[in-house]
């Protein structure tokens, strides 16, 4: 799971990282449509979905604390997997599993890939501004690190620490250098070559917006037992 260490002062670069993460949850993305590049190995020409406007419920069930589950993400460029953190993130996790479930994740896009940062998804939109119609508020453990491989929710600059709806990152980064503002969800656990790949696909002249250089969607993303 991600690493837990004490806070440090962040550098003016990770700062501004930061302001592009929070702002592209509400609205930081002009929804265009990403621009046509060619792929890398693995990955397959997608057309990008249609948006799907999400009103849901929360859920009722909730995972066992500690419970081993793991969500298999299928994507356009290859699957990978994420170990998740049942143990320090169960609301955060039980909410996840259900919108997986749900199947709002199927048929959306990584709507944003910031090279040598992270890798955005879950937006039912596709533009930064949607989400399930709930949100889920669980701060992660003080210290906790955003390491290359580590997957948290995205929540907007304004929002509590551990606020989230359905949209989640995947550091790329060695260290991200975020505060622990973030809920955790889990770690990459298999697949990192796919990661990998999809980062490839962020248009470094785009900056912390993100614009994909082409269309990376998610197919589904399946939870089962570890």
């Amino acid at each position: 799971m991600p690493r837990k260490t004490l806070a440090r002062v962040l550098a003016p670069a990770v700062l501004m990282a930061l302001a592009g993460l929070t702002l592209a949850a509400c609205g930081g993305d002009d929804g265009g449509e990403p621009t046509t590049a060619s792929l890398p190995e693995g990955c397959q020409q997608s057309q990008a979905p249609r948006p799907q406007r999400v009103d849901l419920k929360p859920p009722q069930r909730k995972v066992r604390q500690g419970q081993s589950l793991v969500a298999a993400v299928d994507t356009s460029c290859g699957r990978f997997e994420i170990a998740l953190e049942a143990r320090d993130s169960p609301k955060t996790v039980s909410s996840f599993v259900y919108m997986a479930r749900q199947g709002i994740y199927d048929g959306t896009l990584f709507h944003r890939i910031v090279p040598g940062f992270v890798i955005q998804g879950g937006d039912p939109l596709g533009t930064g501004r949607g989400g399930p119609g709930y949100s889920v508020d669980e701060p992660p453990p003080n210290g906790t690190e955003y390491t290359r491989g580590a997957v948290a929710m995205v929540k907007a600059q304004l929002d509590p620490p551990g606020h989230s709806g359905s949209q989640f990152f995947v550091v790329t980064a060695a260290d991200a250098g975020l505060p622990p503002d973030y809920a955790l969800l889990g770690e990459v656990s298999s697949g990192e070559d796919v990661v990998d790949r999809i980062a490839k696909l962020g248009d470094p002249a785009s900056g912390d917006a993100g614009t994909p250089l082409a269309t990376v969607v998610i197919r589904t993303i399946a939870v089962s037992e570890g």
